[in-house]
């Protein structure tokens, strides 16, 4: 056995999934699944005759009858199982999160420096504004904002990432996690939610909400279900008269068997874990799920909205080439390019070095030497430099470097904006050098692309997903690394508000918009998706916009999310398929076995050939109860997911299912019936 189905199959899983298939029996409980209310209906009436029948105050078959009810009563209690055993996989996950929070004391701090006086309180005493003191070895008592110091962090109980990330104050990484532990040094942090409101909590309170809401699609086909077994419940009712008519009374037994293998009770009796486990399947991802409207909105996604740094792009630009003024050589603006970015720890800075060095084996200066002043870069100049002796050397955006060269009485060269507009159009960034009043050329930095994430945009687009990439990039650079992509549009200039539009857009076109994020500034276009995945890492006001948060914060889970979402949906129709199906072959057997007295045409039916009409009810009935067994573990790991459009995957479906449906039934129930024959029970 894999471990992937040792997992399914936990011994205390099922152990607790049987006790709660018993408490489920109640009608309170039942009535929630009209179709195997039904069953449960027809299990009591059966073992209420079966009794009156062993007591003799009625006519009947009376071991037949207890036969039928005790098969009955499986029926339901294998649906029951189905349901428990999902719930019972995500209670577990429950579980596991529970065990992350081990903290029990913390070190309040009477100012909000690391040297201040420490209280040591219970962790549960902790307040919103309270700030507290955490060192390396200790559990974070809560969730909060770092005031003071940078620490590396083990969020691995969190995001099942083994590598620590570092937090300090300041800037996008001050948030932390109430639950992880410090490595080293330390933090002061301010806590921003009281006890049992952290997101830890949250997350607890999410998982264990797996008896959510229905979602739209399976309400749609429930009232499919609830509409076929309201007919067959008429047309099974009618029968009785018929029957009587040919002077062959059919027993109510019968009819009750007939009922409960007519109507779809496989799709019934798994419908229930088909949800819970779609939003168990979510979590296995990695990613919190707050309904099961939100994992099934994912499968039915048909625009994607994707970030480009760190989703389609690396996230950290590349230096790709030199492009120097007219009159200056490459090697010229190669070494102006390096000494201006000597002191330049940004992952742009370190690659015009490296690309200096490879290109004109250019080797690192003694800065010490040479008595050299940097120049950092700043918001105001958006430039920065080195000075050495009479030389001052400058990198930054056109515009600045622009005004710096016309403030020091230079010239800006036209041919010099030809080379910006080149790099933009190809989808890099453009910085330019200059030396005094010199323009001296510019350098290329590249966004580089993701590997395999174009052809996964190629499998989204087979499935009929439209995939829009947004950044902050001018029009230029966002065309040219859209294109490089495979996406299908772009939203360039990226504000709040034109991410707000462009998915309002979208929805009055019909359509259902998943998007992902991390900031405060994606919160209005979270709220508004069909689904949102919040980022981990993120701000609290993404994470409470968000219907998904992403534990692992990695912008492309997105697909992975859409991916699990199809799968849900797929596994659900390819299960709806095989129990209609399934139900066509049942009816070769029970039909001619319940009325062939009254209608001896009907043996043209039996073909199957089954011993006797007892034997046929029976086996039928049996095989009604086994097949929502055998179908528990397609149900909860889901039917293999490929990117197919709608008409392909019906195809697949009723190849697979339909046909399947079709000849199982009959291997199955002829099986049971020789097996009953033999063994003399019948």
């Amino acid at each position: 056995m894999s471990r992937k189905q040792q997992a399914l199959f936990e011994p205390s899983l099922i152990r607790q999934a049987l006790i709660d298939s018993f408490k489920k029996l109640t009608p309170q409980v039942q009535w929630r699944n009209p179709v195997m209310f039904i069953v449960w209906v027809g299990s009591v009436m059966t073992t209420a005759l079966a009794i009156a029948m062993f007591h003799g105050s009625l006519p009947g078959d009376a071991p037949f009858t207890a036969a039928i009810s005790v098969w009955l009563w499986f029926t339901v209690l294998f649906a029951n199982f189905a349901e428990a055993l999902a719930e019972g996989r995500s209670k577990a996950q429950a579980n596991s999160l529970k065990g992350v929070k081990k903290t029990s004391f913390a070190r309040k701090l009477r100012a909000p420096h690391h040297d201040a006086q420490i209280d040591h309180i219970p962790a549960a005493d902790l307040r919103k504004g309270d700030i507290v003191l955490v060192e390396a070895g200790d559990i974070i008592p809560c969730d909060g904002e770092v005031l003071e110091g940078g620490a590396s962090v083990d969020e691995s109980a969190i995001t099942g990432e083994s590598a620590p990330v570092i937090r300090e104050s300041g800037g996008d990484f001050a948030s932390v996690t109430g639950g992880t532990r410090i490595l080293s040094d330390w933090l002061v942090i301010q806590c921003s939610v009281n006890p049992g409101e952290t997101f830890l909590d949250r997350m607890i309170a999410m998982v264990e909400s797996a008896q959510r809401r229905k979602t739209p699609n399976e309400i749609a086909l429930t009232i499919l279900l609830v509409a076929l077994t309201i007919v067959f419940l008429l047309a099974t009712t009618t029968l009785w008269p018929f029957s009587q008519y040919g002077g062959v009374a059919v027993s109510v037994t019968v009819l009750i068997a007939l009922l409960v293998c007519l109507i779809p009770t496989t799709i019934g009796g798994l419908l229930s874990a088909i949800g819970v486990a779609g939003m168990s399947r979510m979590l296995g991802a990695n990613v919190i799920a707050t309904s099961g409207r939100a994992v099934e909105a994912a499968g039915d996604v048909d625009v994607l909205l994707l970030d480009k740094t760190g989703t389609i792009t690396l996230g950290n630009r590349q230096a790709s080439d030199f492009l120097p003024a007219p009159g200056i050589d490459e090697k010229t603006l190669a070494d102006a390019a390096q000494l201006s970015s000597l002191a330049d720890e940004t992952p742009e800075g370190r690659s015009i070095v490296v690309l200096a060095k490879q290109r004109f084996n250019l080797r690192e200066r003694d800065v010490q030497n040479l008595h050299a002043t940097f120049v950092p870069f700043t918001a105001q100049t958006r430039m920065s430099g080195i000075d050495i002796q009479d030389r001052m050397i400058r990198k930054g955006s056109v515009d600045a470097i622009r005004r710096h060269v016309e403030a020091n009485g230079g010239h800006f060269p036209p041919q010099v904006d030809t080379l910006v507009e080149g790099v933009a159009r190809s989808g890099g960034t453009p910085l330019v050098v200059a030396e005094g009043a010199n323009v001296l050329g510019v350098i290329a930095l590249k966004d580089i692309v993701k590997g395999g994430i174009k052809e996964r945009f190629a499998q989204l687009r087979q499935m009929g997903i439209k995939t829009v990439m947004i950044t902050g990039d001018n029009r230029l650079t966002a065309a040219a690394i859209a294109a490089e992509a495979g996406v299908d549009d772009f939203l360039a200039e990226a504000t709040p508000e034109a991410k707000l539009a462009l998915i309002r857009q979208y929805q009055a076109e019909g359509r259902l918009v998943a998007m992902t994020g991390d900031g405060t500034n994606d919160a209005p276009a979270l709220a508004q998706a069909d689904v949102a995945v919040a980022m981990n890492s993120g701000t609290q006001a993404a994470k409470e916009a968000g219907n998904m948060v992403d534990l692992d914060s990695n912008p492309t889970k997105l697909i992975e999310v859409v991916h699990i979402g199809k799968q849900m949906l797929m596994t659900r129709g390819s299960l709806t398929t095989f129990s209609i199906a399934n139900d066509v072959a049942k009816y070769f057997a029970i039909i001619p076995a319940a009325f062939a007295a009254t209608y001896p045409q009907l043996n043209a039916l039996n073909v199957m050939h089954l011993h006797s009409p007892a034997s046929a009810i029976l086996s039928a009935v049996i095989f009604n109860a086994l097949i929502i067994i055998f179908l528990i573990p397609l149900a909860l790991r889901g039917v293999s997911y490929k990117p197919l459009s709608a008409a392909a995957m019906l195809r697949r479906n009723l190849w697979i299912y339909g046909l399947g449906g079709l000849i199982v039934p009959f291997i199955g129930i002829k099986a049971i019936d020789l097996f009953l024959t033999v063994c003399g029970l019948v």
